[in-house]
């Protein structure tokens, strides 16, 4: 899901903020979303992580926002728009923030709004942490792959995490949860999109047996250049593999592109040095859909890469150096 610049308040320079949105998610419908962690505080350092390089690699989860000021501001955003979910999900790893429980119950409190929580599923070995995710209504845990050799090429996750504690993590968390369970699956060419790495991985979910198998793939600039997408028909090929509860939600044409990411990206770059652009100017220049041209210049600005500003009602964006 694109993160909204979350430390940037327009009314108030410096001013951190919790909640962005409401943006639209395939998954979710309009969705309003909380952080709680710092930017780049997480368990993994994935490779196509659209955030960029994880900055601090953790499992030990603690308070980071205070759950106060997280409340109080998405009281007032919910006073003020009706999204159809609030997501728990951000520039981080939402359950390494050990009140996620109890911020998850404030939102049931506060809202009849559904309640999700995006997860990578690292920690959901620790039972403590599946107890404060089960108030949640979709709890959506990414699992990729069944080898260990390759978990480690694609999350270069904490030393401390293995492959076999993650899988007996979600395991644990479907025998126990009695919300929806999507299973969220990034394929990456060459690394877990072979027959062998299809095949154990497609064992593991049947044990799993999630309401939802989410094909994924990478659509914005990743962390690092290796993260390269699938084509639709190959997508559609690993959907038709998993079965009928498997659903693709990338955004991704049905063709590879003339241009790939990284040279979509140089684009952008060079266009950005010369002039503001608007997501529009982007789309209409290099051919691409107004939305993937936003999620790439979005991306871009979390990394530090470009900058956002609004003149006239319209988001323009600029150089970050």
């Amino acid at each position: 899901m694109p993160r909204s610049e979350k430390y940037k308040d327009p009314e108030s320079a410096g001013t951190t903020t919790y909640v962005f949105g409401p943006v639209p998610s395939r998954r979710l419908g309009l969705s309003l979303g909380v952080d709680l962690i710092p930017p780049k505080t997480c368990s993994y350092d994935c490779l196509y992580c659209q955030v960029g390089k994880t900055t601090c690699l953790t499992v030990e989860p603690r308070t980071f926002a205070p759950l106060a000021s997280v409340m109080k501001e998405l009281k007032q955003n919910l006073e003020r728009i009706t999204p159809d979910v609030v997501t728990f999900s951000g520039s981080g790893e939402p359950t390494l923030h050990s009140g996620i429980g109890e911020a998850v119950a404030s939102v049931k409190a506060l809202s009849d709004l559904r309640v999700a929580v995006l997860t990578n599923g690292s920690l959901l070995w620790r039972e403590e942490v599946r107890q404060r995710l089960l108030a949640a209504d979709v709890i959506m845990p990414t699992l990729s792959t069944a080898d260990e050799d390759t978990f480690r090429k694609i999350h270069r996750p904490h030393p401390d995490l293995l492959l076999s504690r993650v899988i007996q993590g979600v395991q644990s968390l479907r025998k126990i949860y009695r919300g929806e369970l999507d299973v969220e699956v990034v394929l990456l060419a060459g690394f877990n999109d072979g027959p062998q790495q299809l095949a154990g991985l497609r064992k593991v979910l049947k044990d799993i047996n999630p309401d939802r198998i989410q094909l994924n793939t990478v659509v914005r600039p990743p962390a690092d250049a290796r993260a390269l997408s699938l084509d639709r028909e190959r997508m559609e090929e690993v959907k038709t593999y998993f079965g009928e509860k498997a659903e693709i939600i990338a955004s991704i044409p049905p063709k590879h592109r003339d241009m790939n990411l990284h040279s979509l990206t140089l684009a952008l770059m060079e266009m950005v040095k010369r002039r503001p652009v608007r997501a529009l100017d982007a789309a209409q220049a290099l051919a691409i859909q107004n939305e993937e041209a936003e999620r790439l210049l979005k991306g871009l600005v979390v990394k530090g890469r470009l900058h956002s500003q609004v003149h006239l009602g319209e988001t323009y964006y600029t150089s970050g150096k």
